[in-house]
């Protein structure tokens, strides 16, 4: 039957290597290649970022005091937050997971470049080049996602929670480890924030949401963003939480501006038929 499924064996013509045959095995070998080649590309920048330990946790502790450049830009009065250690191996075990991070993150433009490379192949001119744009405006996104929280969330949610005391006979006491955890977890949640005008435009070319629809329920979504910037920076000053607000209220517009009115080709045809 014409139907029947290839043998693992059965090559497939590859648009890189100019119509050459591949089997399954060779493409298996490709990949472990490339694998190898992100985990090695990883590997010497986290040895690298260990190395450099000072300019890296300079870069990473900023945020905690006044001379901080967003905190100078607002005129935010003086405070410097202590951090301390509670573990006889956690500053090292932080070292190297904070290494290891930086590491993935300088290294993660390669990453995207070699995977994609080898996947391209099999997609036809027309989705390669959709498939390019989305990938590389997803990964800006992300990007501009954790610059915002590094330079502008973080910073306010520090200041505030490490600054608040119910009574001034209670000091705060922070860790290192919680100072980083709450760090890496807040820059994947606004990276992942930052992805909603990509999300949104995949969704209008499949016909699931529209321009319409996203401006008539632009009042919810301002309410729901609110709500995300409050859960994000757990602050009562109204400024601070506007300030969180804003970039993804602006976000959900430029998601608005993306999206089309127009139906997609399956849409399209779906109504004909109907």
């Amino acid at each position: 039957m014409d139907s029947a499924l290839p043998h693992p064996d059965q090559g497939r013509q590859t648009a890189a290597d100019g119509g050459a045959v591949m089997t399954f095995w060779d493409h298996l070998d490709e990949l472990r290649t490339v694998l190898l080649r992100v985990i090695a590309l990883t590997a010497v920048a986290a040895v690298a970022a260990f190395l450099l330990k000072d300019e890296l946790f300079a870069l990473v502790l900023a945020p905690r005091t006044s001379d901080f450049v967003t905190f100078r830009l607002l005129g935010t009065a003086h405070f410097s937050i202590q951090l301390m250690n509670t573990g006889l191996t956690e500053q090292f075990m932080i070292h190297l997971r904070t290494s290891a991070y930086a590491g993935l993150l300088v290294a993660s433009p390669y990453i995207i470049y070699a995977l994609f490379g080898f996947v391209a192949p099999a997609l036809y001119d027309s989705e390669r080049r959709h498939a390019t744009a989305i990938v590389a405006s997803a990964y800006a996104m992300f990007i501009a996602g954790t610059m915002v929280n590094y330079l502008l969330v973080f910073p306010l949610t520090v200041r505030f929670l490490g600054t608040y005391q119910v009574s001034p006979d209670v000091a705060n006491m922070l860790t290192l480890q919680s100072y980083i955890d709450t760090m890496l977890s807040m820059s994947l949640l606004m990276g992942l924030v930052f992805e909603l005008p990509v999300v949104s435009w995949l969704l209008g070319r499949m016909g699931l949401v529209s321009r319409a629809m996203m401006r008539q329920w632009r009042r919810h979504a301002v309410v729901a963003i609110l709500m995300v910037a409050a859960i994000i920076t757990p602050t009562t000053d109204a400024f601070t939480l506007l300030i969180v607000a804003m970039p993804i209220w602006l976000l959900y517009e430029l998601s608005i501006l993306l999206v089309s009115d127009k139906p997609t080709p399956s849409t399209a045809k779906t109504k004909n038929q109907e």
